[in-house]
């Protein structure tokens, strides 16, 4: 079977997801745009691998550069963002529904079993009157 287009993106943006320093890179970016510069400040990496993480990113079309003058600014996708967020909210909330039925049955396990009367001519309910 051949995954669908929706199923490579979701593989390439969580592929991209799955390094800390392009994560890092999103984390910022949702600040406002950043130049490879600007991204690459507080690692210690070079700038041509800040480079290759963005190509990554915008491969996965988590990013987007636009041109500004001379500045080649990077800039989140939002819309991409938003596609992950409500593939991983379709899960969680089957998830939580069945939690919720668990709870319920967890709750109703907590109440005391209502005792039935007891049957007259019982020996154990004969023993019981007599031990009072």
């Amino acid at each position: 079977m051949t995954p669908s287009r929706d199923e490579d993106r979701l593989d390439r943006a969580f592929l991209a997801l799955a390094d800390p320093v392009r994560r890092g890179m999103i984390a910022r970016l949702s600040r406002g745009p950043a130049t490879v510069n600007e991204l690459a400040d507080p690692l210690s990496i070079t700038k041509q691998a800040v480079s290759r993480h963005i190509q990554v990113l915008e491969k996965a079309e988590l990013v987007t550069r636009s041109k500004d003058a001379q500045r080649r600014p990077v800039h989140l996708n939002g819309t991409q963002l938003e596609s992950l967020t409500t593939w991983i909210d379709t899960y969680r909330l089957i998830h939580e529904r069945q939690f919720r039925s668990l709870d319920a049955v967890l709750e109703a396990m907590k109440d005391p079993p209502v005792s039935a009367p007891p049957i007259l001519g019982d020996p154990a309910h004969a023993r019981k009157k007599e031990d009072k």
